[in-house]
C-alpha cells in the first residue's frame, strides 16, 4: 500500500510546488438554456431535468479531489433559463463576480452571450452548439467549443465508412437548416476523404406527431417509398439533426444498407455503455450520483469543467485570460476516458478530442481512424483544420 501511496503523494508534492501553493476559490456556472420542443421520437430519449448539470455536479467532485491538496475549491452555480431570460440570467451570474461560464445554448443566442460576457471579461465554453461557422468566420476570441463541430461528427462517420470501403453513399436530409447544415458537412467530408454521394433525398418535415400510432404507421409507409430506386450505394447517411425522421430509417428502406450518422451508427461524444479506457469507474461515479446514464449534454459539461479545474491546477491562476490562455498553450492536455489526451486548436478555440461511433449498446469504433494521417495531430482530421477555419479572433 505504501508503494501506491508514494509515486501519488510525489506527484501531488510537484503540484503543489509548481503552483506556488497559492489558495483559489474558483467560482464557475452552467448556464443551460432550454427551448421548447417537440416530445422526441421515442421515450428512451427523454431529457432529464438535470441533463448537464450532472456532469458539472461530478466535474465539481473531480476538481476539488485534486484541488484539496493545493488550497483550491471549486463551486459551480447552474442555471436553466428560457431565450428570453438568457440574457439576464447571465447578467445575474456576472454580477455575481462569476467570469467562468458553460452555456448550452443555440447559435444565435450563443454569441449573444458570448459578447455579453465579453464585455465582462468573462471566458464562453461552448457545450451544446454544434455549427460550424462557430469555429470559422463567427468564432470570438473569448468562446472556446467543448462541443464538436458538425464537420467534425461528420467526417468521424465518414472515415469509418471509408475505412469499410463504404464509399458510394446516399445522403437523406431534413428539410430543416439545421439538417440541412449538417447535410453540407457530410458532403464536405465525402469530398475530404473521398467517397462519392450516389443519391440525395431531402425528407420533408410536415410537422405533427411522430409518436403516436398514426405517426409511425405515415413514416414506416412513407419511407420505403420515398428511398425506391436510389441510385446504386454501399451505406445510406442520415442528416437529421431535429430527429424527426433518421430514427425510422433503419428497418424502413427500400434496399437493405447500413445507415450511418443520426441514425444506426451515430457519432457521439459519450455515451453510458462506453467502458474503455478507464470509463468503467467514471460511469459508475457518474450513475451513484445521478441513478441514470450519461448523456453527451452531461459529458460535454463535465469536460468544460475539467477543462478549468486542469488549467487552474497547473497555472495556479483562476482568472479567465489565465485560463485561456494556459488551454490554448502547447502544456495544456487532459485525459477525458477516450484513449488520448485531449488538446485544443489554438487558432479557433475548438477542443481536439476522438468521437465515438455509438451503435445505441456500444462503442463500436473510434474515430480518428487508423491510417488518417496528420502532420501536427490525427485528431486534426476531424473537422476544419488550420487552413480550412476563417477565424480570425486568435490571431
Amino acid at each position: 500500500m505504501t508503494r501506491l501511496l508514494a509515486p501519488l503523494a510525489a506527484v501531488l508534492l510537484a503540484l503543489a510546488s509548481a503552483t506556488a501553493a497559492v489558495a483559489l476559490d474558483v467560482r464557475a456556472a452552467v448556464l443551460r438554456v432550454d427551448y421548447p420542443t417537440l416530445l422526441p421520437i421515442s421515450r428512451y430519449d427523454l431529457k432529464p431535468d438535470d441533463l448537464g448539470f450532472a456532469g458539472a455536479v461530478l466535474a465539481d467532485e473531480d476538481n476539488g479531489t485534486t484541488g484539496r491538496f493545493l488550497g483550491h475549491t471549486f463551486e459551480t452555480t447552474m442555471v436553466a433559463t428560457s431565450p428570453e431570460e438568457a440574457d439576464a440570467a447571465l447578467d445575474a451570474l456576472l454580477n455575481d463576480g462569476i467570469r467562468l461560464i458553460v452555456v448550452a445554448a443555440g447559435r444565435e443566442d450563443l454569441l449573444r452571450l458570448t459578447d455579453r460576457a465579453a464585455a465582462q471579461g468573462a471566458l464562453v465554453f461552448n457545450s451544446r452548439a454544434e455549427d460550424t461557422v462557430l469555429r470559422s468566420d463567427q468564432c470570438r476570441a473569448n468562446l472556446l467549443h467543448i462541443a464538436p463541430s458538425d464537420n467534425m461528427k461528420a467526417d468521424a462517420v465518414a472515415q469509418f465508412a471509408v475505412w469499410k470501403q463504404w464509399s458510394r453513399w446516399f445522403l437523406v436530409e431534413g428539410s430543416n437548416p439545421a439538417d440541412q447544415a449538417l447535410a453540407e458537412a457530410y458532403r464536405q467530408a465525402a469530398r475530404k476523404f473521398g467517397a462519392k454521394i450516389t443519391d440525395e433525398r431531402t425528407f420533408e418535415d410536415t410537422g405533427g406527431t411522430r409518436r403516436t400510432d398514426s405517426g409511425h404507421v405515415l413514416v414506416q409507409r412513407q419511407l420505403p417509398t420515398f428511398l425506391q430506386r436510389a441510385e446504386p450505394h454501399d451505406v445510406v447517411i442520415a442528416a437529421d439533426a431535429t430527429d424527426y425522421f433518421a430514427a425510422y430509417l433503419p428497418f424502413n428502406l427500400w434496399t437493405p444498407r447500413p445507415t450511418m450518422g443520426s441514425a444506426g451508427l451515430r457519432p457521439v461524444t459519450m455515451h453510458g455503455g462506453h467502458e474503455a479506457w478507464g470509463a468503467t469507474q467514471f460511469q459508475n461515479r457518474f450513475e451513484e450520483l445521478t441513478r441514470r446514464y450519461m448523456q453527451e449534454e452531461d459529458y460535454n459539461t463535465w469536460l468544460a469543467l475539467r477543462v478549468i479545474g486542469e488549467a487552474v491546477t497547473r497555472a495556479g491562476d483562476a482568472a479567465p485570460e489565465a485560463v485561456e490562455g494556459y488551454v490554448l498553450s502547447d502544456a495544456f492536455e487532459l485525459a477525458a476516458f477516450k484513449g488520448q489526451k485531449v488538446t485544443f486548436r489554438n487558432w479557433n478555440g475548438q477542443l481536439r478530442q476522438p468521437i465515438l461511433l455509438y451503435d445505441g449498446r456500444i462503442t463500436v469504433s473510434v474515430s480518428p481512424q487508423d491510417g488518417f494521417l496528420h502532420q501536427v495531430s490525427p485528431l486534426d482530421t476531424l473537422g476544419l483544420d488550420r487552413p480550412e477555419s476563417a477565424c480570425k479572433a486568435f490571431q
